[in-house]
């Protein structure tokens, strides 16, 4: 949003304030009907989401027996999104974004669909190895005009309460998904699972056919049709200029290639290491999403009090504590509490890095900014996620976790030598 673009109250999604400069108190965002839908459908799309992040490892697992070959449907989905990112904040602010959206769930709701009907004539684990890579990079698509979105509905003034209440019901339904995930695979299959995952994109994207969005201003849409190469180079550009976006996208290059593969790694080790079934999975899933909730709850708070780089690097330093005892744990209650832990600080950081992204790129550039920032600094997680697996069914999980876990600490030890631990303390709520 343009400086100063004031907003009457009575508008879609609307907020009795001038969204950037703060002077006005913003609407409360349980007044704003716009956002309410928005919620709520991607809360059901993320229940759905939570079916597939299951099922999909499971299936793979139930087929092949090897968490390597886990790991490569892992990293080539992760490919697919980096290149899909290359492109979507071009697309994104090109073209209508509500439509977008719709049209993201429902491409996604029919290529998830089609996993449960071929598997009915039995195993077919190569269209696991194309399914999701094209989810993947319409997942991407969406991912950034969900960001987009989100700063469009509320403004600036509520972002960060916006961003952790949408993770924190998330995250509540992350908490519900892979517990039945886990039970309907252990009753039904994992392919049932993930046709429960494609249903719930099409609630979504029902739900988001009746969000109205805030039009784009003259002034928002500048420069909003160039070739693609400008397109390309032009959130590089912002990027390099920004001294804590510049830093975060480095430190997050890191810090990607060490985690994606987690969940994989949480799933072998239950059920290989530890001798568990699907049920059990799913259960440790879903006592770990609460900690993706109580994050998210908890971010705005502790931003507000430390500011955001001590709240960045904190987050950081607590995912590789919580990353190196995975491998030690033995009992499934250690597991899933250390599980929580992870992921609790991976919600205070990533709403922390997202809201600041949305708070200081300009409305025109802020898809291009958003692609750019994801396509760089997941550009080797695929990468990542192939070693980690491989190394952990070569080596065992316990080292494979503790040295990502110890590299994780160094990274927020080091960030606060970067302009990271100087960033504002309070720029949104």
């Amino acid at each position: 949003m343009t400086q100063g673009a004031a907003r009457r109250e009575d508008e879609p999604g609307g907020f009795a304030e001038t969204a950037d400069d703060g002077l006005r108190e913003p609407r409360p965002l349980w007044r704003q009907r716009d956002f309410g839908i928005f919620w709520a459908a991607q809360t059901l799309s993320v229940l759905g989401d939570s079916f597939a992040l299951i099922a999909l490892p499971l299936l793979v697992l139930e087929a092949t027996g090897s968490l390597a070959r886990m790991g490569l449907l892992t990293g080539v989905g992760g490919a697919a999104a980096v290149v899909a990112a290359v492109f979507a904040g071009a697309i994104v602010d090109r073209v209508d974004r509500r439509r977008l959206l719709i049209a993201c769930d429902l491409l996604r709701m029919g290529l998830y669909g089609a996993v449960p009907l071929v598997w009915l004539f039995g195993p077919q684990t190569w269209l696991l190895y194309v399914v999701l890579p094209l989810c993947e990079a319409v997942g991407m698509l969406f991912a950034v005009g969900y960001v987009t979105v989100v700063r469009g509905l509320v403004g600036t003034g509520r972002l960060t309460e916006a961003n952790g209440r949408l993770s924190a019901t998330a995250a509540g339904a992350g908490v519900l998904g892979p517990l039945c995930a886990g039970l309907v695979a252990a009753w039904s299959g994992p392919a049932a699972a993930v046709g429960v995952n494609a249903a719930s994109f099409g609630v979504s994207a029902t739900c988001l056919f009746f969000v109205r969005l805030r039009p784009r201003s003259a002034d928002e849409q500048q420069g909003e049709r160039p070739g693609l190469w400008q397109d390309l180079c032009t959130g590089i550009v912002f990027l390099r200029g920004h001294p804590v976006l510049r830093s975060l996208t480095g430190l997050l290059f890191v810090f990607s290639f060490l985690t994606l593969g987690i969940h994989d790694l949480v799933i072998y080790h239950l059920k290989h290491d530890l001798g568990h079934g699907d049920g059990t999975v799913g259960t440790v899933m879903a006592a770990g999403a609460l900690g993706t909730v109580t994050g998210a709850l908890l971010v705005a708070g502790v931003r507000r009090r430390l500011g955001f780089g001590p709240t960045w690097a904190g987050s950081v330093a607590g995912c590789g504590l919580a990353f190196a005892g995975l491998g030690w744990a033995r009992d499934v209650p250690v597991v899933a509490v250390l599980s929580a832990a992870f992921l609790a600080c991976a919600a205070v950081g990533g709403t922390c890095s997202m809201s600041l992204r949305q708070e200081i790129t300009p409305e025109h550039l802020l898809g291009r900014v958003t692609s750019t920032f994801w396509t760089l600094h997941y550009a080797a997680a695929p990468i990542g996620a192939a070693v980690l697996t491989w190394a952990a069914e070569e080596q065992g999980t316990t080292p494979v976790a503790l040295a990502a876990g110890a590299i994780c600490v160094l990274l927020a030890v080091a960030a606060l030598f970067t302009p990271v631990r100087g960033a504002g303390r309070t720029v949104s709520r």
